[in-house]
């Protein structure tokens, strides 16, 4: 079911308030990813118009600032970058940056971007910062809160925040199911949202707490784009990599409901035999988490991003999930 009202026909072709539909024969829920983002920022441009006056507007980023430190992965000194944030904190963020760039890894069969069938950038509603529930209608994912974070730097200008990027980050659910892919659940969208990086280069996603299926580590996979307007095509990626969980959290998490095998199945791996973070045991990719069981976690990773260098990574079909 739409969750948007009929379009408006106009002698250009139908409209949705006032913007001409990509695809005029779909509905307007099925416009994908661009025309999300122009309603979205039409709407913060509006309204920073009114609270603010003309000539202050300034652009909302899609997802809230906040002036909390990232931490590293890697146990390597290294130096800070520092960035600014908000007026309305009036302060400096310190952020430390991770010894090299972000690993290139696969995307897996399972990501959703259409590289390996299904596709969920093209729906409208994918850029959201809730990702629990299924776009328009379906299900909603249940499991431990998890709110995660990624804080993305660009080393070809000096780690300087890479604001503007758009990141699709996607997981599986409790049970180690994909959305879109795994039995019973094709259907389903959870678990898959994009957010565009703000002026600290940081996005943010509330989710759950995904479960260990037998052979992988717990993670999150991500793409990082150059802009919202690249993510309808994975061959855009600048960046495809994943988010270890450390095992901490996991151990806790999975004594839960609902998260039944994942116990067994982390036991059976590591971060050093893992096949995609066995290399370095995850030193770039494993995440700061704090938090509990009964309230809910937070994870957070910062992430370099050199657009000098080729991508290597991507969907390789059945290949590591």
């Amino acid at each position: 079911m739409s969750t948007f009202p009929d379009p408006t026909r106009t002698p250009q072709g139908p409209a949705y308030e006032g913007r001409l539909l990509d695809r005029p024969e779909e509905e307007v829920v099925d416009q994908g990813a661009p025309f999300d983002l122009r309603t979205l920022f039409s709407r913060r441009t509006v309204l920073s118009l009114v609270g603010l006056g003309a000539g202050g507007a300034v652009l909302a980023a899609c997802t809230p600032s906040t002036s909390t430190a990232a931490s590293t992965a890697s146990s390597t000194p290294a130096p800070t970058v520092t960035s600014t944030t908000p007026a309305a904190t009036a302060a400096a963020t310190t952020v430390a940056v991770p010894a090299a760039e972000i690993p290139d890894e696969t995307a897996g069969p399972y990501p959703g971007d259409g590289s390996n069938g299904p596709d969920a950038l093209t729906e409208s509603g994918i850029v959201r910062q809730d990702i629990r529930s299924s776009i328009g209608s379906g299900t909603t994912a249940a499991g431990v809160p998890l709110t995660f974070s990624l804080n993305i730097l660009d080393m070809a200008s000096g780690d300087a925040p890479f604001a503007g990027v758009a990141v699709y980050a996607w997981h599986c659910n409790a049970a180690g199911g994909y959305s879109m892919y795994s039995s019973g659940i094709e259907n389903e969208t959870y678990l898959r949202g994009v957010q565009v990086a703000d002026a600290d280069g940081r996005v943010s996603f509330t989710s759950i707490f995904p479960g260990c299926y037998s052979g992988r580590w717990p993670h999150i996979h991500f793409e990082v784009y150059p802009s919202a307007a690249d993510v309808t095509d994975s061959a855009n990626a600048i960046a495809t990599s994943q988010i270890a969980l450390p095992q901490s959290a996991c151990d806790a998490v999975y004594t839960t409901s609902g998260y039944d095998g994942s116990a067994q199945n982390l036991a059976q791996t590591s971060l050093t035999s893992d096949n995609v973070f066995g290399d370095d045991g995850g030193a770039l990719q494993l995440a700061a988490v704090t938090g509990d069981t009964s309230k809910g976690y937070s994870a957070t990773l910062t992430v370099r991003v050199d657009t000098r260098t080729a991508p290597t990574g991507g969907s390789m079909g059945g290949g590591p999930r």
